[in-house]
């Protein structure tokens, strides 16, 4: 076995997944090529390397790596090599030597035992120093974590990722319960941690692992949107997990609820099994919205009704009847819901409502779900809206004390009179808890949503489960208004709400190409996006949207993404670009976070002072504006020119936005909608999920594919029940009382 010793040159190629590198090594005498899985490694490293040498047909000689280790640069030279490759960042080469000329060889120790000490050096602050010095110390931590943690199976970048999380007490977790690396960690499955516990010995049947199991199952039932499970069907996916017979299920589940991590709640003859989380949750919104939903006597009928003429004649707007009905609601009542289809004049309402409560002096703050459903609401009320998470200060730090994300809750409430929250029908039961901690009695709040779209992504269905208890003011808003009529994009979402066949016909707005194959549909949505649809709406491709019903197959959104990015953002010496496992990023590429990051940092640089702030969300989608091989990172543009820096470990809380899932669409309104359609589960092939994406589009809709199909979503009124308690906890509280 052959044997070289020296620094990294150059990385030729590096897989992210797995390790897998090709490198220039340096040696006294001459440069040598090795290939071989190295964990992590970084150019200017000093490593001895221990291999067979093998001719490559192409690459000529190459050292095929088979084992090696790391040691620090023993020389002033390589020391110096080494700081100024760029593997800590903010060193680069002249400032490494200067480091060199200060410290010598002595340079490792003093990084290591004194790095206050670098301050001494022309350039370094004491606050530099010290997070040059934390960088060294960190490199190794995470290459002794990754050694570590691949003796389990688990992949590099999967590696770095419960480094960040835990930092040196990822030992101790792994040790004395994998199962946690399931609960903490995203993308780390069950499967994964599962794993890891049969390794160390833990039995298929053992009673922890079934309590891990039940948790899990819980975990991933919130993730398609329950609040909890009944019983049998907990036990039974909890087998299916395993795939083991349980014997002492009621033990677990006695065991868990002693421990507070469940709640166990009868209803009628079915036992409800609920995470505690949710649980809290759920009933704390009940006994808040009781609180909230308080009678104002102090304002007569006749008041309103002098005040609303008033309004209406200043602003030439005549409100119909239940809209009208929707301004005294608002005025009298603690809480409001206004619902309603497109076109019914939900916007129209609104506005009336704050400039009601503004002409009496009231303190008023607008937010939606998500930007997009922010900016949409600025446009249409000419009042600032912002999203749910920046009204209640998101706070960047999940791991605090209390485990609150915002720092406006019930000890620091919402300094306004009055509420109002659009898109309703996006709110998960986190978030409405969340927001109801914030809102104190006496304020009021006006909840505005279409019951008819999809419900939230996250756990609950706030919206409908509100109505459906019949506990609070509700104006349902039906008539759809003259203006709203001439859109075909808006009676045909009524007329598929409401069960109707649409007929494809002559259109301006509501569009179908017939195609009968996904290579077909997929060419003719190419099409469109680039030379058909921009002009025709006057936007540019960027700002259109292909959403489509599901995730996999040829016309599912990973899929559609790969090939709408070689042919709107194709490969380019002028773009940077990085491969990862699950794909191809490029400068220039429509992204979207798929969920909700509280401690990433966003900088918006054009302003004086810089603006800065907490938190991307899911949903959130941007433009790839750079990626830097030096630094690892790659760098998004958000909305209002919000900047976002990911090192590439975190990655993977991107994807491709040229299509998303028309449930991923909630909340954002387009120039134009494009919608393939050809075949699909019918569980996703419905009418809710058909209308929701129609009403997406704000000039034009355009569906790509076969009619049948068409037809069968408008027929399929089937939805995936959820599990959710709130409406018998409103019922329960309400009937206390």
């Amino acid at each position: 076995m052959e044997e070289l010793t020296g620094y990294v040159e150059r990385i030729s190629y590096r897989n992210e997944e797995n390790g897998y590198t090709v490198l220039t090594l340096s040696t006294d005498d001459e440069e040598h090529c090795v290939t071989g899985v190295f964990p992590t490694i970084s150019e200017g490293e000093y490593l001895t390397a221990r291999g067979e040498f093998v001719v490559h047909p192409i690459y000529g000689e190459q050292m095929k790596m088979e084992s090696y280790e790391f040691s620090a640069p023993g020389d002033e030279v390589s020391i110096e090599r080494y700081l100024g490759s760029g593997a800590i960042k903010g060193v680069g080469a002249a400032l490494a030597k200067r480091i060199v000329q200060k410290f010598g060889a002595d340079t490792f120790r003093i990084l290591e035992e004194e790095p206050e000490r670098l301050s001494e050096v022309r350039g370094i602050s004491e606050r530099s120093a010290m997070q040059i010095a934390e960088q060294v110390i960190e490199k190794r931590e995470v290459r002794n974590a990754v050694l570590f943690l691949q003796q389990y199976g688990i992949s590099l970048q999967m590696s770095v990722k419960i480094y960040r999380r835990y930092g040196m007490d990822l030992y101790r977790v792994v040790r004395e319960n994998p199962y946690k690396l399931a609960e903490d960690i995203p993308g780390m499955g069950f499967k994964s941690a599962d794993d890891i516990a049969v390794k160390m010995g833990i039995r298929p049947d053992s009673e922890y692992r079934v309590r891990c199991g039940v948790l899990y199952v819980l975990g991933q039932a919130g993730g398609m949107g329950h609040t909890y499970l009944p019983k049998d069907h907990l036990f039974a996916d909890t087998e299916a997990l395993l795939s083991t017979e349980i014997a002492e299920f009621d033990n677990v589940l006695t065991d868990l609820l002693m421990d507070k991590k469940i709640v166990i709640k009868r209803v009628s003859t079915e036992e409800h099994v609920y995470l505690m989380a949710y649980y809290r949750m759920e009933s704390d919104t009940a006994i808040m919205m009781k609180d909230l939903n308080l009678r104002d006597g102090s304002v007569s009928v006749s008041e309103i009704a002098s005040n609303l003429k008033r309004l209406e004649k200043e602003s030439g707007v005549v409100l119909d009847e239940l809209q009208r009905s929707a301004v005294y609601e608002a005025v009298q009542n603690g809480i409001t819901i206004i619902t309603g289809g497109p076109g019914t004049g939900k916007t129209t309402t609104i506005n009336i409502i704050i400039r009601y409560f503004i002409r009496e002096g009231l303190d008023i703050l607008l937010a939606a779900p998500t930007g997009r459903a922010a900016k949409r609401m600025t446009e249409t009320t000419g009042y600032e809206a912002q999203t749910i998470h920046r009204m209640l200060e998101v706070n960047g730090d999940p791991t605090n004390g209390n485990g609150s994300y915002f720092q406006r809750n019930a000890d620091m409430p919402l300094e306004a009179d009055v509420v109002i929250i659009d898109e309703m029908s996006m709110v998960d039961i986190s978030l409405m808890h969340a927001l109801l901690k914030a809102i104190v009695p006496g304020m009021r709040l006006i909840l505005v949503g279409d019951v008819d779209q999809l419900p939230s992504v996250g756990p609950g269905e706030v919206l409908k489960d509100l109505i459906r208890s019949e506990c609070f003011p509700v104006v349902r808003l039906n008539k759809i208004f003259r203006q709203a009529e001439e859109s075909d994009i808006i009676m045909n979402a009524h007329r598929i709400n409401a069960g109707e066949i649409v007929e494809v016909k002559r259109s301006n707005d509501f569009l179908f190409i017939l195609r009968d194959n996904a290579g077909m549909i997929t060419g003719a949505t190419i099409t469109l996006l680039k030379d058909k649809l921009p002009a025709y709406v006057h936007a540019e491709t960027k700002d259109l949207q292909v959403l489509t019903p599901m995730r996999k197959g040829a016309l599912g959104v990973e899929n559609l993404n790969k090939v709408l990015q070689e042919a709107l953002n194709p490969a380019s010496p002028a773009k940077q670009e990085k491969e990862f496992s699950f794909g191809i990023f490029r400068e220039g590429d429509k992204v979207m976070q798929i969920r909700n990051d509280y401690q990433l940092e966003w900088t918006v640089e054009h302003t004086f002072p810089t603006e800065r702030g907490m938190g991307v969300f899911n949903g959130d989608t941007g433009v790839i504006r750079r990626i830097s091989h030096f630094e690892e990172t790659i760098t998004v543009e958000y909305e209002d020119r919000k900047m976002v820096t990911y090192p590439y470990a975190a990655a993977d809380e991107l994807e491709l936005a040229y299509a998303v899932t028309i449930h991923k669409a909630q909340g954002s309104e387009y120039p134009a909608v494009i919608m393939p359609l050809l075949t699909g589960p019918r569980m996703l092939m419905n009418r809710n999920l058909l209308y929701t994406g129609i009403t997406r589009a704000k000039s034009c809709v355009c569906i790509v594919g076969n009619y049948d199909t068409f037809v069968q979503m408008i027929r399929n009124n089937d939805e995936q029940r959820r599990y959710t308690g709130l409406l018998d906890m409103i019922k329960q509280v309400y009937g206390d009382s």
